[in-house]
């Protein structure tokens, strides 16, 4: 998907992602919902799917630790990160209908 597509700030969306590369690496980040769809406003909160290298889950310490990072960042907005491996495949779908790449490894 096309990252222009995202309503997200460029240096919000940088620092999302060297805090990805610094608590996840290799893992990849999708965004999807309303700052996809284009239906976010300025304070709507970001949905992100984190997907392993292998699809398996995400260690839950590293994935706290991330999660910790994101919330202590300057970054304004709310982001609500989920690990792909922990989501029913109905929820899966829907992602893959509407989602733009953040971070690709």
């Amino acid at each position: 998907m096309n990252s222009s597509n995202l309503y997200l700030r460029e240096q919000d969306r940088r620092q999302f992602c060297k805090l990805l590369a610094q608590y996840l690496p290799g893992v990849t980040a999708w965004a999807y919902g309303s700052r996809v769809k284009g239906e976010a406003h300025d304070t709507s909160d970001l949905d992100v799917v984190l997907r392993s290298p292998d699809l398996q889950p995400i260690a839950i310490d590293r994935l706290e630790d991330f999660l910790d990072a994101l919330r202590e960042s300057n970054i304004p907005i709310l982001i609500e990160a989920r690990d792909w491996a922990r989501l029913p495949d109905a929820f899966h779908a829907e992602i893959l209908k509407n989602y733009v790449a953040l971070a690709e490894r």
